[in-house]
C-alpha cells in the first residue's frame, strides 16, 4: 500500500488578526444581510494576502511567488484554487455577483509592491499605493450594491484616507518590524528629521510635523469624500459610508492630540458608539424628504 502523500506546505501565512481587529469593519450590520458573505469573502481573501505581504520571516521572492499563487487561484484554471480555499471563496462570489475582479487583483498588486517597495517619495508617491490597496476596498462595494462608478471619486478617497491613517497608526510597528516608512520622505526632509526616528520611544516636535502634514493630507481626502452618503443610492451603503466617515474624522483628531509613537492611538468604544449615532443622524438628515409649501393659487379678481 502506497504511503499518502504529505500535505503541501500552506501558501497563507496567517496572522490571527479578524474583521474584528480593523478600525473600520468592512461589512458591518448596516449592509444588505444578502450581501455580507460576499463582503466577507473579500475582506477574508485581502486579508490572506496582506498577511503573507507583512510576514517579516518571508523573503521577498516568497512573497512575491505566494501573492502569484493567489492571483492565479483567483483567475486561472479552477483547480488551482483547490489550496487556497480564500481565494476559492472569493472566486465563487464574484462568478455569483458578477463583480470583476479587478478589485482584488489590484490589491495584490499593492502587496507585491510592499515586498520590495519600502519607502515613498512624497503624496502622489503614497497616493499611488493607496490607488492599488485601498480604493479598490470601495470600488467592490460599490459594484457589489449596483452603484454607478462615477461615485468612485468620492469612495476612492475615503479608501485612501483610512488608509494613511492605519499607516499613521502604525508608523513604529511598520518601521522596527518590516524597515517599512509609509509617510513621505519630503515630508521628513521639510522637518529636517529622518525616518530613524521612527523608531523612537516618543515622537519628537519634527516628526510631530511629519505626522501633521500626512494628517492634512487626510483632512483634504475626508473633505472631498464628504458627498458619498448623499449621493448613494443604497441607503444601507450611505449609513455605512457616513458612519466610517465620522470614524475616519475621530481618528484623525486623535492622531493630532496623541502620540502614536507612545501608545496604539485607536478609538474607544464610546467613541465607536458616539460615531456611529453621529453617522446614522447626519445620513438620515441628508436623506430626509423634503416636504415642499404648496404654492397659493392666485384668487382671480
Amino acid at each position: 500500500m502506497r504511503n499518502a502523500a504529505p500535505d503541501r506546505p500552506s501558501l497563507e501565512t496567517p496572522s490571527g488578526k479578524g474583521a474584528g481587529d480593523e478600525n473600520f469593519q468592512v461589512g458591518s450590520w448596516l449592509l444588505p444581510a444578502a450581501l455580507r458573505p460576499h463582503v466577507a469573502a473579500f475582506y477574508a481573501f485581502v486579508r490572506a494576502a496582506d498577511d503573507v505581504a507583512d510576514n517579516p520571516d518571508l523573503a521577498p521572492v516568497d512573497k512575491i511567488h505566494r501573492l502569484e499563487r493567489f492571483e492565479a487561484a483567483l483567475t486561472g484554471p479552477p483547480g488551482l484554487a483547490a489550496s487556497l480555499p480564500k481565494a476559492q471563496a472569493l472566486r465563487a462570489s464574484l462568478v455569483a455577483t458578477g463583480v470583476s475582479p479587478k478589485h482584488a487583483l489590484d490589491v495584490l498588486a499593492a502587496f507585491k509592491r510592499d515586498a520590495t517597495k519600502r519607502r515613498y517619495r512624497d503624496w502622489p508617491d503614497l497616493l499611488s499605493y493607496c490607488a492599488l490597496s485601498a480604493s479598490p476596498v470601495g470600488r467592490f462595494l460599490l459594484d457589489l450594491h449596483g452603484e454607478a462608478r462615477e461615485l468612485y471619486r468620492f469612495s476612492d478617497p475615503l479608501c485612501d484616507a483610512l488608509q494613511v491613517l492605519n499607516h499613521l497608526q502604525d508608523c513604529r510597528a511598520d518601521y522596527l518590524a518590516l524597515d517599512r516608512v509609509y509617510l513621505p520622505l519630503d515630508g521628513f526632509a521639510a522637518a529636517g528629521t529622518g525616518v530613524e526616528t521612527l523608531a523612537d520611544p516618543r515622537a519628537s516636535p519634527a516628526l510631530r510635523a511629519v505626522l501633521d502634514r500626512a494628517l492634512g493630507g487626510v483632512g483634504d481626502l475626508l473633505s472631498t469624500a464628504s458627498d458619498l452618503p448623499r449621493a448613494l443610492r443604497s441607503p444601507r451603503l450611505a449609513a455605512e459610508s457616513a458612519v466610517i466617515l465620522e470614524m475616519a474624522r475621530r481618528l484623525a483628531r486623535e492622531l493630532r492630540a496623541r502620540d502614536p509613537l507612545a501608545e496604539r492611538v485607536e478609538l474607544t468604544r464610546p467613541q465607536f458608539l458616539a460615531c456611529g449615532l453621529a453617522g446614522l443622524g447626519r445620513v438620515l438628515w441628508d436623506r430626509r424628504p423634503i416636504r415642499r409649501r404648496p404654492v397659493p393659487r392666485a384668487v382671480p379678481r
